[in-house]
């Protein structure tokens, strides 16, 4: 993958600095500028301006205030997410979202990109977790919202809104997150089945569960070929893996474990396996890091109800397309296989797929691709009843279209409409 035409970057060591900075940039020359933490994600959406300049969040890593008891932390924005875990574990707390790349990736970056995990179905997304936010916007104005001071901005629940806007409305600079006690295991349950179809009394037994997961997993074979590659676990690779975890203290999840395998008896389902902590641990890593796997030609997220995921995944293995889904939300990570090697290629290979999801009301979003690819590939789809909100939103915190400009959307698609 290309890197990003730029001339040059801006360092800011406050967020005061960086909204001046911006105030002048606006008031001046207008260069594009666009936020990066730990450049994870760097790749994100279509090419931007050559004259962009990336403001780098590396020196706002200070911890601002953390009062233990009250379950609260309020961090700057290029604080990484490793770093804020460890801090966070000496309290015997986290931040309960799996992301991958932590040792990388930073607060504000994974806020802007919305990234989650596997987690996700029993522990949420930061939408739950933001309680306060500091943020410079396209016109150079530092505002704060929700925390312990409220001050939006034109009525805009800003919180939720900077939430996965990569960057084109707003540059984060703090973060206040509410948190959660750490858990002392993890245990995966997991079975196998010959279709996605095969597994679907198991997954409404688990709706009705005594148990309480926090993730619910579905590995096609090729991705359950690559995780037991990466953790030497015994996972079949000619089937369909589901995988049940759990997440609390040993006797919680003992007991959860064994009640959904009980819950099993009678389903047909003949090879039900218990994991391990040690192990479960080491395949909740795998899983975490899976959907960032860099060397592969182009890797998406669709989005379904999760009634309809396991359609999803049914066709997209039958493409050739590796696919993990965390079937509890419908959220489906994909990667092409190598043997693709141009964009018409990976086109022809996700305009069935994409326009399964849009019709039932969902969406596939390409996260990485050769810069080449994007003239190609819609990387977004098509736009859909909330693009002119958007822009609405865009307009009111960035008029000069400063922030990221062309990320979410190209020139030609802000011209035409």
């Amino acid at each position: 993958m290309s890197s990003p035409a730029t001339q040059q970057e801006f360092t800011p060591t406050t967020q005061s600095e960086l909204a001046r900075y911006v105030a002048a940039n606006a008031a001046e020359t207008r260069q594009p500028l666009s936020p990066v933490g730990g450049r994870t994600a760097v790749h994100q959406g279509y090419e931007l301006p050559a004259e962009t300049t990336l403001v780098a969040m590396s020196d706002l890593t200070h911890i601002i205030d953390y009062p233990a008891r009250d379950m609260t932390i309020t961090v700057e924005a290029g604080f990484r997410i490793e770093d804020l875990q460890s801090v966070l574990a000496e309290q015997k707390q986290r931040l309960p979202l799996d992301l991958p790349q932590a040792h990388r990736a930073t607060i504000g970056g994974a806020i802007a990109t919305n990234t989650s995990g596997l987690g996700r179905f029993g522990n949420g997304t930061f939408r739950d977790y933001v309680i306060g936010i500091s943020a410079v916007d396209g016109q150079g104005r530092l505002f704060k919202a929700g925390g312990r001071v409220v001050k939006n901005v034109a009525g805009y629940d800003l919180c939720k809104l900077l939430v996965g806007s990569l960057g084109t409305l707003a540059m984060i600079t703090q973060v206040t997150l509410k948190l959660r006690p750490l858990a002392a295991t993890r245990r995966f349950v997991w079975s196998t089945f010959p279709t996605t179809s095969a597994m679907d009394d198991v997954l409404e037994r688990m709706l009705r569960s005594a148990t309480r997961p926090t993730a619910v997993e579905v590995l096609c074979p090729t991705v359950a070929w690559q995780v037991k590659g990466e953790t030497k676990l015994d996972l079949p690779v000619d089937r369909y893996v589901l995988a049940i975890g759990y997440e609390g203290t040993e006797t919680e999840t003992s007991w959860q474990s064994a009640t959904f395998r009980d819950e099993l008896a009678g389903t047909g389902v003949e090879h039900v396996v218990t994991i391990d902590p040690e192990d479960s641990t080491s395949l909740w890593s795998a899983l975490t890091e899976y959907p960032a796997a860099s060397d592969d030609p182009l890797t998406f997220q669709a989005s379904l109800l999760p009634s309809r995921a396991m359609e999803f995944v049914e066709r997209a293995h039958a493409a050739g397309i590796a696919v993990q889904c965390h079937a509890g939300n419908g959220i489906i990570h994909g990667h092409l296989p190598d043997e693709c090697t141009s964009g018409a290629q990976a086109n022809e290979l996700l305009a069935p797929l994409r326009e399964l999801a849009e019709t039932v009301g969902g969406s596939l979003v390409v996260l990485n691709c050769d810069d080449e690819w994007k003239s190609v590939v819609p990387l977004f789809g098509k736009p859909g009843p909330t693009w002119r909100l958007m822009q609405q939103v865009k307009e009111a915190l960035d008029p000069h279209d400063i922030m990221s400009p062309n990320r979410l959307w190209p020139s030609s698609l802000t011209t035409s409409n």
